[in-house]
């Protein structure tokens, strides 16, 4: 395989992932600022920016931070890569380059996303309705790559998908560092409450937590949850170990292994030791910044061992 269309292949993957993440991101951010028992405001929506890294291009537009303008910034707005549809177009050009590599189903997944942004029902549809076809078009996309037969190609997608779904991860339970409880609000009442649920319901984890967890929610618990069990698909934890596993397939397959290698495993390893409560107790910011600064190094790691620059 050339190491252009490998490259193609797994910024396909990375792509995907974060336009479904971002469209998770404001449905969970209107849902916490309407449905909550209290409205969280203009601080939900500085939260969005935050997890997105989208702050500094937001203030460059001059425009004041609320549910309309922020929403707009990471839906439409073509002039920077934290946008659903700057990474539907760059996830369409990467599939256009390896079509032939591609299903019928996986092309039509990504191309009928696109649509949903570039055609008459784009800047029309209310916002909640908009996300939620971007993620049914997601899950149809990462449906066909299943489907796929299990070669390189598959491999770079899931691997892309697999590097961009634990930065949004990391970076979403961070989002609680940046979110902070409105004046007169104590840890663990009803508004903490409703940003932890959240914080799940963005991740598709709400089911699995409760199947986990006997006790009520507590934010221990769902630290723990999305940093170290491997059930759950979004979590670090399984994250981790299919970043592993792609990069053995690929390596079997291509016979370039080594430094991307070497770092995933020794991430893994880490990662099989990792304890919530000793997380929270040494600091889940300073954690979680490591984690999102080596997930960036591995990507760079991964970069070089295929070739793609």
């Amino acid at each position: 395989m050339l190491s252009r269309t490998a490259a193609s292949l797994y910024w396909l993957g990375r792509y995907v992932e974060r336009a479904d993440f971002l469209a998770r991101l404001v449905e969970a951010t209107v849902r916490l600022d309407a449905l909550s028992s209290r409205p969280a405001g203009d601080a939900a929506w500085a939260s969005a920016l935050a997890v997105s890294y989208t702050e500094e291009s937001f203030a460059a537009t001059g425009q004041e931070v609320g549910q309309a303008e922020v929403a707009r910034f990471l839906t439409y707005d073509r002039s920077h890569g934290g946008s659903i549809l700057w990474c539907l177009d760059a996830a369409r050009n990467n599939a256009k380059a390896v079509r032939t590599a591609l299903t019928r189903d996986a092309w039509t997944a990504i191309n009928r996303a696109w649509i949903v942004f570039n055609g008459p029902i784009g800047e029309d549809a209310d916002t909640l309705g908009l996300v939620e076809a971007i993620k049914a078009e997601a899950r149809g996309f990462e449906g066909a790559v299943q489907r796929m037969m299990k070669n390189e190609a598959t491999w770079f997608i899931q691997l892309g998908a697999a590097i961009e779904r634990a930065d949004n991860t990391a970076r979403l339970i961070d989002v609680k560092y940046h979110l902070l409880l409105p004046e007169g609000e104590r840890v663990g009442g009803a508004i903490d409450r409703d940003q932890w649920t959240t914080i799940l319901q963005t991740v598709s984890a709400v089911t699995a937590y409760r199947w986990l967890y006997s006790e009520g929610l507590r934010p221990s618990s769902v630290i723990e949850l999305l940093l170290c069990r491997g059930e759950v698909p979004r979590s670090l934890a399984a994250c981790v170990d299919e970043t592993v596993e792609m990069l053995n397939l690929l390596g079997k397959r291509t016979g370039f292994q080594g430094e991307a290698d070497r770092m995933a495993r020794a991430r893994l390893a880490r990662m099989q030791k990792t304890r919530a409560h000793e997380v929270i107790v040494s600091g889940l910011h300073e954690y979680l910044t490591a984690f999102i600064r080596e997930n960036a190094m591995l990507d760079a790691a991964i970069a070089r061992q295929f070739r793609f620059i």
